[in-house]
């Protein structure tokens, strides 16, 4: 199975962060390696570049999922991953392009180091998209309800025939505590939507123990006490939210937090 995502230590990373983190450190060595022929250093504007490419992408999102915030303080948490792609892409390429026009200086090393980060970049991320999109079904594992009763995944998707949110989490993971009053609203909000929580893990008592703790009203939490879903979809990172379609296909994955706009990227690619 691919691995989608690495945990290191309380981080986790999705194969696609690391991707655009090689392709940005490549970058760096080809402008370092042509700046020294040209005696012109081009490692601020990358760095620069890469911060308008955040930037960017952050601003289209927030602007698409406006509604979905809570004032300014939660539109400016990026713990969510809330990020544009072609927003970050059309800002990158207006600040190069205007980098470009005003030092001539820069051109030669600056566009080298822009080739091999886009070339390294371009050619492992769609690799990785292209084995991502490959079929891939709801995980056949043993999962127990908070009641003791066996259950899997599968046997769900085919009673409801609905579209299934797979979230998996930890009770020692605070984003995974932030982020549960957000599916409890969109559970209420969704009735077209399956969600389930699985528990990787941990016991049936420290289970039962945290939900009495914090009361979040949420359906459909089970346990998973050998992280079998996690292995099985390559996830070991969490919070980690698994998009299913009503054939039980995986449409889309989002690694991290969630906020209500972020969910709801995720849900659009459902509906």
């Amino acid at each position: 199975m691919l691995q989608q995502s690495i945990a290191l230590g309380p981080m986790g990373f999705s194969i696609h962060q690391l991707l655009i983190g090689l392709a940005f450190l490549l970058a760096l060595l080809a402008g370092a390696l042509l700046g020294r022929r040209h005696r012109v250093a081009v490692s601020d504007t990358l760095f620069t570049l890469l911060l308008v490419a955040l930037v960017g992408a952050r601003l289209v999102f927030v602007l698409r999922y406006w509604g979905e915030y809570e004032g300014l303080l939660s539109r400016l948490d990026i713990r969510d991953g809330g990020f544009d792609i072609v927003g970050g892409l059309v800002s990158a390429l207006a600040y190069a392009g205007w980098t470009l026009w005003r030092s001539p200086r820069q051109r030669v090393p600056l566009s080298g180091a822009l080739l091999a980060g886009g070339l390294v970049w371009g050619l492992t991320a769609a690799s990785a998209t292209m084995i991502e999109h490959q079929s891939r079904p709801l995980p056949e594992v043993a999962l127990t309800t908070r009641s003791g009763e066996p259950i899997d995944l599968p046997h769900l998707s085919r009673s409801t025939q609905q579209p299934m949110v797979v979230n998996l989490w930890a009770s020692w993971c605070p984003p995974c505590i932030r982020e549960m009053p957000v599916f409890a609203q969109a559970q209420d909000n969704e009735p077209g939507i399956t969600f389930v929580f699985v528990n990787q893990g941990e016991s049936l008592g420290q289970i039962n123990a945290f939900m009495d703790e914090y009361g979040f009203s949420l359906d459909n939490v089970w346990q998973d006490p050998r992280n079998a879903v996690g292995q099985a979809t390559g996830a070991n990172a969490m919070p980690t939210t698994l998009y299913y379609d009503a054939d039980g296909q995986l449409v889309s994955t989002h690694f991290g937090e969630l906020s209500s706009a972020t969910l709801q990227q995720g849900l659009e690619r459902l509906r």
